[in-house]
């Protein structure tokens, strides 16, 4: 860790107990502690023991650790922006935990993150299209089809992708650039079409260098113009290539298909949800706005599964986690450069003890070797 003075310290602590939108006596009560005694802490004018620290981050809710390694910068700049003292939504302190995973990750194995691709910020509709072929060119993808392990693939371009739970009334994603390559937190509470778009939505932010972001709810509103508008269309473009989206419709409307059936056909194919799937035909002139208005009502039945033979997708099913990075967590247990602690939080509690891979025992003599 990190070496901080008084000072520094006792400013984090006070950053955390905003964070955790606490008053001076809420902490103090909690930890008990006199308020003018958290008060001097957080001045830097009183030394905080072990024991007072320890109670102090389980009260806000942080590891330790929080108060001696510094933010990612994304975060910093991002905290510096808001008011003095504003309560920061769930997803701020989930991604910045994710950063501070990751950078730690990266950093022990020494893993070389690929430059940080940047693409040229698109200006209008062709210009989006554009960028959304050029982006499924650097993860390796055919120029049409759809697409599925986005979270190896986009890791294989330094963005990691993590889905978690966080909710119906949370943001669908949020992105941050790190000194090196990206994290994405994608809400899993959303429906397997909804947490692609919202990735490829933050892929976005992450090849158009978009320091910090969070994205309340993706895609919601017909005929909102500006930069969120463009990523949308990005999104959906990356998802829903034009081509062959076309090529896929005409066959189908050439076998006389119903729009409801053609509409389960696509949704199943490319991934994705009914409302971005109407949004996606009508923006190429496949369908009238009132057959997109049909075509978000239609719902995927249980009997549409069995007999049209469609393959239930579950990418993004939370908690997921990227496996080059859960792979890399591995390494550094197996090679003993973390305890089994340690490496069950770099992975969220997503796995047990028991589950970690075996290292090998030391022989009794090697003590001896190690204190000579």
């Amino acid at each position: 860790m990190n070496t901080v003075d008084g000072q520094e310290l006792g400013e984090r602590i006070a950053a955390a107990r905003q964070r955790a939108a606490m008053t001076q006596a809420e902490l103090a009560s909690a930890v008990a502690l006199d308020r003018s005694s958290l008060a001097k802490i957080e001045n830097g004018s009183r030394r905080v023991s072990a024991l007072e620290l320890a109670r102090i981050a389980d009260a806000v809710n942080e590891r330790i650790e929080w108060f001696f390694r510094p933010a990612p910068p994304a975060v910093i700049s991002h905290r510096n922006m808001q008011e003095p003292g504003a309560a920061s939504p769930g997803v701020d302190r989930l991604i910045e935990r994710v950063a501070r995973h990751v950078e730690f990750v990266t950093q022990r194995v020494r893993q070389a993150l690929p430059d940080t691709p940047v693409l040229t910020r698109p200006g209008n509709s062709a210009e989006t299209e554009e960028a959304a072929a050029r982006a499924r060119t650097l993860l390796g993808m055919a120029p049409d089809g759809p697409v599925s392990g986005l979270t190896d693939l986009m890791a294989g371009q330094g963005l990691f992708a993590f889905a978690f739970d966080l909710g119906t009334d949370a943001a669908d994603g949020a992105s941050l650039l790190l000194r090196r390559g990206g994290v994405a937190v994608i809400n899993g509470a959303r429906q397997v079409g909804r947490r692609r778009l919202a990735l490829a939505h933050e892929f976005g932010h992450f090849l158009f260098a978009d320091e910090y972001t969070v994205d309340w709810r993706i895609a919601e509103q017909d005929g909102v113009e500006g930069w969120e508008s463009r990523l949308d269309r990005f999104a959906r473009a990356f998802l829903l290539p034009e081509a062959d989206l076309r090529d896929i419709y005409r066959h189908l409307t050439d076998e006389r298909t119903d729009l409801r059936t053609i509409a389960v056909l696509l949704g199943s194919k490319y991934q994705v949800d009914m409302s971005t799937l109407a949004r996606r035909m009508t923006e190429i002139g496949l369908i009238s706005s009132d057959e997109a208005g049909f075509v978000r009502s239609v719902r995927t039945s249980r009997a549409d599964i069995i007999e049209l033979n469609l393959v239930p997708k579950h990418e993004l099913e939370p908690p997921c986690l990227p496996k080059p990075y859960v792979k890399s967590v591995l390494s550094l247990y197996r090679g003993t450069d973390i305890s089994a602690a340690r490496a069950i939080d770099l992975l969220f509690d997503t796995w047990t003890e028991d589950e970690l891979p075996s290292v090998p025992q030391l022989p009794e003599k090697a003590i001896w070797e190690f204190v000579s």
